[in-house]
């Protein structure tokens, strides 16, 4: 089949195996040890864990929009991609594709950015750093990142399976220490006490779950990277469910056992919740242990964010919606690498330049509107006006997922402050005048 083509250039060289685990290490990554304490410290101890529910719901539904559309259409760029066959390749199809492009040059930098300040700040757990010595670390990681993602995609497969067992381990490891110290009356004590008004529970709800679903974002990673998938109209849907799948447990069990061995009160003043979790069971050598071990964990999902992204100018390049210079590939290794270049040079810059507090949501309000609920909307269109294409996979239940998708994505969005909303809009109104110059350029050439 023509969707199934590779685009010049790429390799089809990962397997199931390894296309989950490029997921799975996006998924977690330094995410769920930074957000856990201001999660429980929203929600006021173990309501904590409707903000996870939430957020593996979220991951569901919205995994089924991914993977009917990563089946279809298996290419580099996802969304870039997704977004032209499901709005037209024409005039409102390239409307949407920009103003992705537009917001990954924006976001995808801010993504890695903010997992290499996470890892600057648990590694004071360990060292002690001032404010420029953090900067430094964060910028040396997006460095080494960048290194370690100039090579083949083989290779490329290979190391994410080693550091997904690593990060897997860690997890695991993690759950079960705590069963010997676990108090199930106090991981389970709900209380509503703290909450005047179901109103404010919704706000607060809304903005703890913000933050659960930015740990666990990643679950479609591997659709950027549909043209490197073996099998794709097979593979894809399965690493997007057993991704979904085996992160959510695993948060869910960390999130149970966690409240069950500390106290909410001091999961939501710790910085560093991991760290002080194993100290407090174990002993501090292990605390400082496990937090290098959580150190690999963000590397290694850094390593996935930075790998899928940088796919996304190359897609738009090759199809001339972007500077053709990011339609270049490696000669030997066979790698977009001036899409890599160019999207780690500004995640270096951006390390320098921001806190983590000050980015998460920004990072997930800016991308609801143009990204995932577009996306969910295409989709359903899709199935009214060409109910006869072929679709590889097909969601079940159609369009219950897709609906409950945008039901979700938009109350998070307005669960947040009016700057964070004002922001996002900014961006959608900032790239389409962005939009007109460029067709108004092209129109006069």
């Amino acid at each position: 089949m023509p969707d199934q083509q590779p685009e010049a250039g790429l390799e089809r060289g990962l397997s199931l195996s390894q296309a989950t685990a490029i997921n799975m290490i996006d998924m977690v990554g330094i995410g769920p040890f930074v957000t856990l304490p201001f999660i429980v410290g929203i929600m006021q101890g173990p309501l904590a864990i409707l903000a996870w529910l939430l957020g593996a719901l979220l991951a569901y539904m919205d995994g089924f929009i991914w993977a009917e559309m990563g089946a279809k259409w298996p290419e580099a760029g996802g969304s870039y991609v997704f977004l032209q066959k499901l709005f037209g390749q024409q005039k409102w199809g390239r409307y949407m594709a920009f103003l992705f492009i537009w917001q990954t040059f924006i976001q995808a930098p801010l993504v890695v950015a903010s997992g290499a300040i996470g890892f600057s700040q648990y590694l004071t757990y360990l060292i002690p750093l001032n404010d420029w010595q953090k900067k430094m670390v964060s910028g040396a990681l997006v460095l080494l990142l960048v290194s370690l993602l100039y090579r083949n995609i083989k290779s490329v497969g290979k190391l994410s399976v080693v550091l997904w067992i690593i990060t897997g381990s860690t997890l695991i490891w993690l759950i079960f220490s705590g069963m010997g110290k676990f108090n199930a009356a106090q991981a389970f004590n709900w209380s509503f006490a703290g909450f005047n008004s179901t109103s404010l529970l919704m706000v607060a709800l809304g903005q703890a779950s913000l933050k659960a679903v930015y740990s666990y974002l990643g679950y479609y990673n591997v659709c950027h990277l549909g043209a490197e998938i073996k099998t794709p109209a097979k593979n894809i849907p399965r690493s997007i469910f057993i991704s979904i799948t085996g992160i959510a447990i695993l948060y869910l069990a960390m999130q149970i056992v966690i409240l069950g061995v500390l106290p909410w009160q001091a999961i939501a003043n710790s910085q560093f919740i991991a760290s002080t979790y194993f100290e407090h069971i174990y002993n501090h050598a292990t605390g400082q242990f496990a937090t290098v071990l959580i150190l690999c964990i963000a590397l290694a999902s850094l390593f996935s964010v930075l790998l899928g992204y940088s796919r996304i100018p190359y897609a738009a390049a090759l199809n001339g919606d972007f500077f053709k210079i990011f339609s270049k590939v490696h000669p030997k290794h066979k790698f977009p690498h001036i899409s890599l270049l160019a999207l780690g040079g500004l995640a270096f810059i951006f390390s320098l330049l921001f806190k983590m507090k000050e980015i998460i949501t920004a990072i997930i309000t800016v991308r609801i509107l143009i990204q995932f609920v577009s996306q969910a909307v295409g989709l359903i269109a899709w199935h009214i006006h060409k109910p006869e294409d072929n679709r590889p996979f097909t969601m079940p239940l159609f369009p219950v997922p897709a609906v409950i998708s945008i039901l979700i994505w938009l109350f998070i969005f307005f669960s947040n402050g009016w700057p964070y909303i004002l922001g996002a809009i900014g961006i959608i109104v900032s790239g389409s005048l962005l939009y007109l110059v460029k067709n108004k350029v092209q129109a006069s050439i």
